[in-house]
């Protein structure tokens, strides 16, 4: 697997150690868990957001939706979901609907969803449909440093 090359500089400058994980091809959260034979709360995706001036990425785990009314209450700000030529223009080399959570690889500001910050292992979408990155929880809580965290997500 070739990850995008932003996110693939972003992880060596940090020293993140990882592993990936390939499965089939998949198109919503919920056959990538099942694919990939992880449980659905320990994969996190992105969720591209913007507001009038700015972007923001949220990270919520893979099998939630995010809940822009929490985001706003956190963040001070009204957001929508960003349409897919930003995302594009941001996130090069990915796949389309598959954003990977490193929202700091591309100098974005992040929130992150609290029920991730606690795992010992988490997944994340690689940026295609095939993959996932294996990482354990304290190399996520180290790229995370700087995120707002927060509960933002509907249940599961």
């Amino acid at each position: 697997m070739t990850l995008p090359n932003r996110l693939q500089a972003f992880l060596e400058e940090q020293e993140i150690p990882l592993g990936t994980l390939a499965h089939l091809r998949t198109s919503t959260s919920r056959s990538t868990a099942q694919a990939a034979q992880v449980p659905e709360d320990r994969i996190a995706k992105g969720v591209f957001l913007k507001d009038e001036a700015r972007y923001l990425l949220a990270v919520p785990p893979a099998h939630r939706g995010v809940r822009l009314g929490a985001v706003a209450a956190r963040t001070g700000r009204d957001r929508s979901l960003a349409p897919e030529k930003d995302v594009a223009a941001r996130f090069e080399g990915r796949d389309p609907g598959a954003v990977p959570p490193l929202g700091a690889a591309c100098g974005l500001d992040v929130i992150v969803d609290a029920s991730l910050t606690s795992l010992a292992d988490v997944y994340l979408k690689a940026g295609d449909h095939r993959h996932l990155i294996h990482l354990r929880g304290d190399r996520l809580r180290q790229l995370m440093r700087g995120a707002r965290i927060g509960h933002f997500t509907h249940p599961g």
